[in-house]
């Protein structure tokens, strides 16, 4: 049995069929809403942070803001594994517990947080991501964020 031999000409058109490929997953990514596996932005409080901050160390383990998109990742999850309470606005968040705070309004808002070295937080969300650049460019960011 003989194979058919491929053309010259096949092999030329293969890099623009790559360049095709390449566009096609573009328009995808830029168009097709996201679909997260959860909208839960996780932080935890660490066991020791308490301790190691009366020991005098600044200890920074959550960001000063925390930035927030609505309809992708709107709920804000802080867990406390520490040994002691910690507060979050009006809330205490006891050892071992849980706290999920959704978003439905984009907005800045800001919290007492005695978890944070300075003891204020600011939740930044921004309004559901458009079609396009927007959308486009929170995908490559939520790739940065996890190969980082």
């Amino acid at each position: 049995m003989k194979l058919p031999t491929v053309r010259r000409s096949a092999w030329r058109a293969l890099p623009w069929l790559a360049f095709a490929a390449l566009l096609l997953g573009l328009a995808w990514a830029a168009l097709v809403p996201p679909a997260p596996a959860t909208r839960e932005e996780l932080f935890e409080i660490p066991k020791g942070t308490w301790a190691r901050r009366m020991a005098g160390d600044k200890v920074e383990i959550l960001p000063s803001t925390i930035e927030l998109t609505l309809g992708t990742n709107d709920v804000l999850l802080l867990r406390n594994l520490d040994e002691v309470p910690q507060t979050f606005g009006p809330v205490l968040i006891m050892p071992g517990q849980s706290f999920r705070l959704p978003f439905e309004k984009a907005a800045s808002y800001s919290f007492a947080c005695t978890a944070h070295a300075s003891g204020q937080m600011s939740v930044v969300v921004e309004p559901a991501l458009a079609p396009g650049w927007p959308t486009l460019r929170w995908r490559w960011l939520q790739l940065q964020r996890r190969l980082a």
